[in-house]
């Protein structure tokens, strides 16, 4: 993955990728971060880096479409930790947590078995 490939969004909040020479969806960006690549989607008037909040409509999407991942009580938590000093600990714990998990899924299953049986018993 050398570097990101760069999505512009026009006033017309019409996303556009210069690369292929076409505009594209929030389901075409999903299905590019879901292949691994990188992307950054700037505001074409501004050049302002908006990648965090088309990720995150993407993720409304999903959640709205399909079976969701975030439930109603996950979603509030992660509200009420705006603001006030739970706001950093949250973001390292969600953090982590993904990375663990993305982890997992990336390591074969026989591995993990044996990591399990290997863990000190409590």
């Amino acid at each position: 993955m050398g570097t990101p490939r760069i999505i512009k969004k026009y006033a017309n909040r019409r996303l556009y990728d210069a690369s292929i020479s076409r505009h594209v969806t929030l389901d075409d960006i999903r299905r590019l971060i879901v292949g691994g690549e990188k992307i950054t989607v700037v505001e074409d008037k501004t050049g302002e880096d908006i990648t965090r909040l088309i990720l995150l409509q993407v993720i409304a999407e999903q959640e709205h479409g399909g079976q969701p991942i975030l439930s109603t009580q996950t979603l509030e938590s992660i509200i009420r930790c705006y603001g006030n000093a739970m706001e950093q600990g949250m973001a390292r714990c969600l953090e982590q947590s993904v990375l663990r998990f993305s982890h997992e899924r990336q390591t074969p299953e026989p591995e993990r078995v044996e990591d399990v049986s290997t863990a000190p018993q409590a």
